[in-house]
């Protein structure tokens, strides 16, 4: 039976990984991959040997001997910690997704691109990149990636020059979003797991992230896309919303507030988000009675739903595709590691290969695993692979191994185009070709992520 479950866990992650060819959005094989693998350990509970207790994360002694009513009440006991914890996340990035929707219906993020009063090449880029770098540690590289290419948009006219800051802008919000608890869905996976903290995170990678982004963005300043100069789009002539700035600023600010709301208060980050949440909803509809509320770019879609508020309206403007997707993922891999599967495996691989060690070779082997996996996440989807991590490893909080794990599985998906969530939305809001992003942004991606991993190597020997 456990042959069958990796069997259809397999199947289903190759039907998510080739979901442009075969035309099928991905959260569909994930929810169908999650439902059939908790389906078969139910029918055939009595035929495994062997569960793994997540709560004490270690497998269980004397598992085989219990009854059938006991394995059955220990599965749903399992499942329902998993959906818990899995729900934690899910919550957590309703309550961002919101609140940046809620920006944007005040039109928070024109003051962004208001600044844009120059037609240097080199100069947007950087501005772009470091834009990118940082907005994706506040609102997630995801949302910063849309935020920035919808700006992108409305000021560079030439499509085929747009898809060049297009690249970097990826590889940037990804590296920003590997050193902040809010920048990466991976990285929220960790620090709401207890695997990381916000301190030491920042201490290891900022720097390593931080050359993640400027190495590449140097180098492709020095290529012919980023010289002279680039026409601009007219501005238009929209009025502009009279609380934009403010909602801007109180948004990032809610969302920046999260990771000090858990260090003061230890309770689960969702928590505060939807504390976050709540403030700036207050002020969005006391707000929206003003007649100058309503943003110019939402005016008609207002019209048609007058009688909702801006939370209705911006929850009704959610990716819930992707949050179905990361409950499917999540579960299906809560499903191998409930059977002991991915702990074996990480037993064999620290026997055979020592994948983790305080010695000097034990480390090398330990790193060069790790660089795979940031490679691998260029091919397979992050969420799964730190995932899965989460369920090999028990190593003790803020462990080098799990911030190492944080910036392979954050940056390395820049290495192709539907690495990372990132990159999957800049690919379908400017049509970017995968062989093109391949030839021309692979290759700066690659650059700046080993950059990044020999500062974390050398980071990691000063503290």
């Amino acid at each position: 039976m456990e042959t069958v479950i990796i069997l259809v866990f397999v199947f289903g992650y190759l039907a998510i990984t080739l979901e442009h060819n075969i035309k099928i959005d991905k959260l569909i094989p994930a929810l169908v991959m999650m439902a059939i693998s908790w389906a078969l350990i139910s029918l055939g509970i009595d035929d495994f040997s062997q569960w793994f207790d997540s709560a004490k994360h270690s497998l269980m002694e004397n598992f085989g001997g219990l009854g059938h009513e006991e394995k059955m009440h220990l599965m749903e006991e399992t499942l329902l910690h998993h959906l818990g914890k899995t729900a934690e996340i899910l919550v957590f990035l309703l309550g961002a997704m919101t609140i940046v929707e809620i920006i944007d219906y005040f039109d928070g993020f024109s003051t962004i691109k208001s600044a844009v009063n120059f037609n240097s090449r080199k100069k947007l880029l950087w501005m772009f990149s470091i834009l990118a770098f940082v907005l994706s540690a506040i609102i997630d590289n995801l949302t910063a990636t849309i935020v920035l290419i919808s700006i992108l948009q409305k000021i560079v006219k030439d499509r085929s020059v747009r898809i060049w800051y297009a690249g970097l802008i990826i590889i940037a919000a990804n590296a920003g979003g590997a050193w902040s608890p809010i920048g990466d869905v991976t990285t929220t996976m960790l620090w709401i797991g207890d695997k990381v903290s916000t301190g030491k995170l920042f201490i290891y990678l900022f720097i390593p992230s931080l050359l993640c982004m400027v190495v590449p963005t140097f180098i492709a300043s020095l290529l012919q896309p980023f010289k002279g100069t680039l026409e601009l789009q007219e501005a238009d002539d929209k009025p502009k919303n009279k609380f934009s700035s403010t909602m801007l600023f109180l948004g990032l600010g809610a969302i920046v507030f999260v990771p000090i709301f858990k260090v003061i208060t230890h309770l689960p980050p969702y928590v505060g988000m939807m504390l976050s949440l709540g403030v700036v909803a207050i002020f969005a509809e006391i707000y929206s009675n003003s007649k100058f509320a309503i943003s110019a770019a939402h005016a008609e879609e207002h019209d048609a739903h007058a009688s909702h508020s801006p939370v209705h309206y911006s929850l009704s403007k959610i990716e819930l595709p992707s949050i179905l997707f990361f409950l499917g993922i999540l579960m299906a891999v809560a499903a191998l590691e409930s059977l002991g599967i991915l702990f074996g495996f990480a037993d064999s691989l620290k026997e055979n290969i020592g994948l983790v060690g305080t010695e000097p070779a034990g480390t090398i082997v330990s790193d060069l695993v790790v660089i795979l996996l940031g490679v691998g996440s260029a091919v397979i989807d992050n969420v799964p692979l730190v995932a899965a991590s989460l369920g090999m490893f028990s190593e003790p909080l803020d462990n080098q191994l799990w911030h190492f794990i944080a910036y392979s599985a954050g940056t390395g998906g820049s290495m192709l185009i539907i690495g990372s969530a990132a990159g999957v939305v800049a690919m379908g809001m400017e049509k970017i070709d995968f062989f093109w992003y391949l030839k021309k942004i692979s290759w700066l991606a690659l650059v700046g992520f080993i950059a990044g991993a020999i500062a974390f190597m050398a980071t990691r020997a000063i503290f």
